[in-house]
């Protein structure tokens, strides 16, 4: 069919990762793995490299954990990360951009960027993402220490990490400092809803998570290419030691690792006259970004009805149903977000299409914010060598805060519209509960997590009052914790009391 010139293809797409054990490891910066995996992505176009570069107009950065919050970077960093890089490719875009916190940014940048080109505001546009994570750890006791420090001149977009749009004092003052916990609470919640026993739960988590090491242990780019059985994914060992309850560490995002990513998107038109060989071109068929209610105004911890309006949304605007889908890529930073999207297009634990192109975030690599940016250039890959089919990509941001979703196909389309903006709207509309933040007296116990990282082993709870109102304590009691690491306490009873640092919880 033909196109508009100004449809926007993906054209490029490259990834890239250093592993402790590589012998030529030498813990690169963010910049230094966001250029090798851009120099693959310039690469990828079959066009000229030199060329691609200096058409570049329009750079989105991903944000690394470093410079996610209002903590400095302990090795230095560049105060214009997208310019550092481009600097090195030869590239001197017109915009660069810095996106805020959120795993949905590779795949909402995709969309935006795609908007800017069919609006003519761009007209070749790079996507790119690093972590270091790996480099910080080798270098946090060493006194050889790198500084990675760049100071460059030119525009800078910065959006800001905007951290506290997913936490908040009271969340953090009962110890939801870390993804882990966050969505530990998510996932209890979800076994509640089920009505489903400790090992049961686990076993089926492990059931969705291991065959995604399979093809971990296939992918070259891989931080951790183990393939693990669901026996060794959901048993307790010094190696698979508890990290936040319900979660091993084999369920839990691998974040400390070193990988970039990056994307390049252009209209056709530019791919014509950069010489772009169309076999390259991969179009995007359905698009949807969706934001879900704050944490606690959520009725049911345990859904997520802004994901599942995203996933069915991009399928409706694509005019696909679910078995047109030859591939999937759902976001998997724990088996919360995983379950949800299952359960909304009805796929099951072993569904032949597989649930990841990568390997999943806790065998391929947790990237930060970029991890989905190396989902969608395994798809556009994937795509390539499947023409005409159509691959799904899944995103999720902060805790289970924003999810959007990418429907790819070498098969031409025109630039898709969706109803994100009225979905969220539905879903900000949806029912909430009232927090109560300085309870005392009686509750129950709605979801939990046991943070086993802290120095003294802490219960952290949501609870009811009988009033319905919804509350945050903690608990070190030897009893109630015993009884949250060890048992089942959904629905226990408690006493909780309001102190002037957090609320307090025991046994009642």
């Amino acid at each position: 069919m033909p196109v508009d010139p100004r449809t926007p293809v993906l054209v490029g797409v490259g990834q890239f990762t250093e592993r402790i054990d590589d012998p030529a490891y030498r813990g690169m910066s963010a910049v230094e793995l966001a250029t090798a995996a851009a120099e693959a992505a310039l690469a990828d176009t079959g066009a000229d490299k030199a060329e691609v570069a200096k058409a570049i107009d329009t750079v989105f950065g991903l944000r690394q954990f470093e410079i996610s919050g209002p903590m400095p970077a302990t090795l230095g960093k560049s105060n214009n990360y997208p310019r550092s890089v481009m600097n090195r490719l030869g590239g001197d875009p017109a915009r660069v951009v810095l996106e805020p916190v959120g795993g949905q940014g590779p795949q909402k940048l995709v969309t935006e960027a795609g908007n800017l080109i069919v609006g003519g505001d761009a007209d070749v546009v790079m996507i790119m993402g690093s972590e270091p994570g790996s480099t910080a750890k080798y270098f946090a006791g060493r006194d050889d220490k790198p500084d990675f420090t760049e100071n460059v001149d030119g525009q800078l977009e910065d959006r800001g990490h905007q951290i506290y749009s997913y936490i908040d004092e009271y969340t953090v003052t009962h110890g939801l400092t870390g993804a882990p916990v966050q969505y530990g609470l998510l996932d209890n919640a979800r076994r509640s809803r089920l009505g489903l026993g400790v090992s049961e739960y686990r076993h089926q988590m492990a059931q969705l998570f291991a065959p995604m090491s399979k093809v971990a242990a296939k992918n070259p780019f891989s931080s951790s290419p183990v393939e693990r059985s669901v026996e060794e994914v959901e048993t307790i060992t010094d190696e698979n030691r508890m990290i936040c309850d319900p979660y091993p560490r084999l369920l839990v995002a691998r974040d400390t690792v070193n990988q970039g990513a990056a994307a390049v998107l252009m209209s056709v038109e530019a791919a014509r006259r950069i010489g772009v060989p169309e076999q390259k071109w991969v179009y995007v068929h359905g698009t949807s970004d969706l934001i879900e209610q704050p944490l606690l105004a959520r009725a049911d911890l345990g859904a997520s009805p802004a994901a599942v309006h995203a996933a069915h949304e991009a399928l409706r605007v694509a005019g696909l149903a679910v078995d047109d889908i030859a591939t999937f890529d759902l976001y998997s930073c724990f088996p919360f977000p995983v379950f949800v999207i299952c359960e909304a297009l009805g796929l099951s634990f072993d569904d032949p299409r597989g649930l990841t192109l990568t390997g999943g975030l806790p065998y391929f690599g947790g990237p930060g914010n970029s991890y989905s940016l190396h989902g969608i250039a395994e798809t556009v890959t994937a795509m390539r060598d499947r023409p005409g089919a159509f691959g799904f990509v899944g995103a999720n941001g902060g805790i289970m805060s924003k999810y959007s979703v990418g429907i790819y196909s070498t098969e031409p389309a025109q630039w898709p519209t969706s109803r994100s903006a009225e979905l969220t709207a539905q879903v900000a509309d949806l029912p909430k509960v009232a927090v109560n933040k300085t309870p005392d007296g009686m509750g129950t116990i709605e979801t939990y997590s046991v943070r086993y990282d802290w120095p003294v082993r802490t219960g952290i709870i949501v609870g009811r009052q009988d009033d319905g109102s919804r509350f945050m304590a903690t608990s070190e009691d030897t009893e109630l914790v015993a009884l949250m690491s060890e048992g089942d306490p959904l629905g226990a009873k408690l006493t909780v009391t309001s102190t002037g640092n957090g609320n307090r919880a025991v046994l009642r």
